[in-house]
């Protein structure tokens, strides 16, 4: 059902499809080679296309222009995507793709060689719950007793990691080591996908068990990277984890009910609807919080009146949401009947609250918004964070502008679809940067909030 898949990329419930930055969708937009900024090769890292290179298979890893320019190459749906150390974006398969694969190398531009920068690889397997759940830990050749040491906890996708996030390989092309992991359900990993957070919070405290006991000897600083959905399982998992610091990108300091509100309402601002839509928008998603979280028991005849009432407006069409464009477009017979198994069988704890768990965290907090996220609304998150420090909390904040989620960089249509153009600057140099424990001043065109 691609229904599912466009209503739900990204937040907490996905089935099918790609949200995060570092698993590219096919429909992002891709720049021409003057949008990116990279000096002519220098030494015999990178070479001119008059060196032999021979055209072949591509293989998953980092390659490099001397120290300051890399590429990332990581499995798509079809070819491979490929990330510049940059921000520029593509795949392999485009028409005009600026990465061609040969043997230990790639051809960018048509015109330079960049080599393979060789890097070590462990693939583990490690236990969690009685699930087996599949592992990679990436580090330089040199990662030694100084060397960050970052476990990524990733977002909603149904779909694995390891072989096809870039996130992993930028940040040890940045020299911070790195543990990835399928969840349970994806990838390489057995057990049944969820999106119950104490039972991803515990594979996450699994994973960096794991993490550390494959570094051991070789990492300094220790902490967690939560992406989108992750940046709930993160703070969940940090104490247990013996985490030294956690950074979020594109993560919410709401529950799951208040950002399906924050998106309704986002989504109904920008088609340019008035307070009293918004405020009819309102009472809708109380009465589809008040389903999910009584497993139906309450709110199916007050969900009826609505769909009787409303149906028929334009506005009640455009809402999406997290879940409640959902239920809008469902039967209530069907409902009171069956339920919705699609959904009802992920394990959602609606009794999370991430506030609560926030108040808890005691080390330091970093936090990346995109400003313009349609996924992950951020006022709320921000003025709930700025609160928190106020009461002795380390918490540092960075918002990119004219950044949707994923930190993606976009265009916008006059009909307000968004086409992907490539990461916000800065933002792979911040995560990398904050895992070192030295941020600087000036990241693209983030600002500190």
């Amino acid at each position: 059902m691609k229904l599912w898949s466009s209503m739900f990329c990204a937040t907490w419930f996905i089935v099918g499809g790609n949200c995060s930055a570092n698993v590219l969708a096919d429909t992002t937009m891709r720049q021409s080679n003057d949008d990116l900024l990279i000096d002519q090769p220098q030494s015999s890292q990178a070479t001119t296309a008059t060196t032999s290179f021979v055209p072949g298979s591509c293989e998953i890893g980092i390659y490099r222009l001397e120290e300051r320019s890399f590429v990332t190459l990581t499995k798509g749906d079809q070819g491979f995507n490929y990330t510049f150390s940059e921000g520029l974006i593509g795949n392999t398969q485009d028409a005009n793709a600026l990465v061609e694969c040969g043997r230990e190398a790639v051809r960018v531009f048509g015109k330079q060689i960049w080599h393979r920068q060789k890097i070590r690889e462990s693939n583990v397997q490690f236990e969690s719950h009685g699930v087996i759940l599949a592992g990679r830990l990436l580090e330089t050749l040199d990662a030694g007793k100084t060397t960050p040491l970052v476990v990524f906890a990733h977002g909603s996708e149904d779909s694995g990691w390891i072989d096809r996030a870039a996130d992993p390989y930028q940040m040890v092309g940045r020299g911070v080591s790195a543990f990835v992991f399928d969840k349970r359900g994806t990838g390489k990993s057995k057990g049944e996908y969820t999106q119950n957070f104490p039972l991803l919070a515990d594979d996450l405290v699994a994973a960096a068990h794991e993490a550390k006991r494959q570094a051991s000897g070789r990492f300094g600083r220790f902490g967690l990277l939560g992406l989108s959905q992750g940046g709930w399982i993160a703070p969940l998992a940090s104490a247990r984890a013996q985490a030294q610091f956690i950074g979020i990108g594109f993560g919410l300091a709401v529950d799951i009910a208040e950002q399906d509100v924050a998106k309704v309402q986002k989504e109904l601002k920008d088609r340019g609807y008035g307070a009293d839509v918004l405020a009819q928008a309102r009472l809708i998603t109380e009465v589809t919080a008040k389903l999910v979280k009584t497993a139906y028991k309450e709110g199916l005849d007050e969900l009826a009146d609505i769909q009787k009432r409303y149906s028929k407006e334009a506005w009640f069409a455009a809402i999406k949401g997290g879940y409640s464009g959902v239920y809008l477009n469902i039967s209530v017979e069907d409902l009171r009947k069956n339920g919705l198994p699609m959904f009802d069988r992920l394990g959602v704890d609606w009794s999370q609250n991430p506030m609560q768990v926030l108040v808890s965290v005691k080390i330091p907090q970093f936090w990346a918004f995109a400003e313009d996220d349609r996924q992950a609304p951020i006022a709320t998150s921000l003025e709930r964070l700025r609160k928190l420090r106020t009461q002795g909390h380390d918490i540092t904040i960075h918002v990119f502008p004219q950044a949707d989620h994923g930190m993606l960089n976009y265009v916008q249509a006059d009909d307000l679809s968004r086409k992907s153009t490539r990461i916000a600057a800065g933002y792979y140099d911040l995560m990398a940067d904050w895992a070192k424990g030295q941020i600087n001043v000036k990241y693209g065109d983030a600002y500190r909030q």
